[in-house]
């Protein structure tokens, strides 16, 4: 009658002991075994006479061609190979917990990025790996792509027209429209939706870091639409500001938009839009936090 394995028994066990037994199990041969463990063939066959005695019996018949199981042996080998692999998959767990916590994922992001949903996703990435860091870096779509390129960035949030022509990978994350800023008292308020022929002539304030401007001045042009900033700013808050005080309107991506004292207009004639897409390069070996940003946005619900 086999005895059976009882939980002092497992505990008595030491884990090189159920890798030896595994090993000689599949290999039938001790020296085989102790090749693939590097070990020495005594120090394997002496911890596998410790577990036959801890397990109450022998494993192995020991034959001229080599090794057989034992009727112990047949029903120790999948409970143990069950252990392994727990054992196994601890010790990734715990690796995965100390790259997690050894170096933060560095995303670059363009400036008009709206922080709002940016912020909103790192959130629901902390709640799910509190373990990781992340470090935001800001440049404009060019300064991206080259960091990314050279390996000073894991990942880079822009406008997928503007990502590296080659070489890149690109999940789509969300498509948002342009539309159009006024302050609060603008002429134009009471309308749903503007043309570029509409705002002609009409106060403007220059968004000097968009990415899509030469696109919409060229339309513009395209149109016979004069436009003319008399205030001009690369940063974004700057820009909403002084949409706020009334100093003009301003082009603007709708989830860029932070400023309250605001109001916005769907643009129309001609309809403009970008895709915000995450870019990475393919063939690089990523660490575990980095793969895991990367899943998170790629499900992540942006627009929800």
């Amino acid at each position: 009658m086999t005895p059976p394995l009882t939980l002092r028994t497992v505990g008595t066990m030491e884990m090189h002991q159920v890798r030896y037994f595994i090993a000689a199990a599949r290999a039938l041969s001790f020296t085989r075994a102790a090749e693939q463990c590097h070990v020495s063939q005594p120090a394997l066959t002496a911890a596998l006479k410790k577990l036959e005695a801890d397990l109450g019996g022998p494993l192995f018949h020991r034959e001229r061609n080599g090794l057989r199981l034992t009727e112990l042996g047949r029903r120790m080998e999948p409970l143990l190979s069950e252990v392994q692999k727990r054992a196994e998959a601890a010790r990734s767990a715990a690796e995965t917990l100390r790259l997690l916590k050894q170096t933060p994922v560095r995303v670059g992001v363009m400036p008009t990025l709206g922080p709002v949903r940016l912020a909103r996703f790192l959130a629901s990435f902390e709640r799910a790996h509190a373990d990781a860091e992340v470090a935001i870096r800001e440049g404009r779509p060019a300064e991206l792509a080259a960091w990314l390129e050279a390996d000073e960035l894991d990942a880079a949030i822009l406008n997928a027209l503007d990502a590296p022509a080659e070489g890149c990978r690109l999940e789509p994350l969300y498509v948002e429209r342009y539309v159009v800023l006024l302050p609060p008292g603008h002429p134009l308020r009471e309308r749903s939706a503007l043309s570029l022929r509409d705002l002609s002539l009409q106060p403007y304030v220059d968004r000097l870091a968009c990415e899509m401007r030469e696109r919409v001045v060229a339309a513009c042009g395209a149109m016979g639409v004069q436009l003319y900033a008399r205030y001009r700013s690369e940063r974004e808050d700057w820009v909403q500001a002084m949409v706020a005080a009334d100093l003009g309107f301003a082009f603007m991506p709708e989830h860029a938009i932070t400023h309250p004292g605001t109001i916005q207009r769907a643009l129309s004639d001609p309809s403009v839009e970008r895709t915000i897409a995450l870019a990475t390069m393919p063939g690089r070996q990523h660490s575990p936090a980095v793969r895991a940003f990367v899943r998170a946005a790629c499900s992540h619900r942006w627009l929800a």
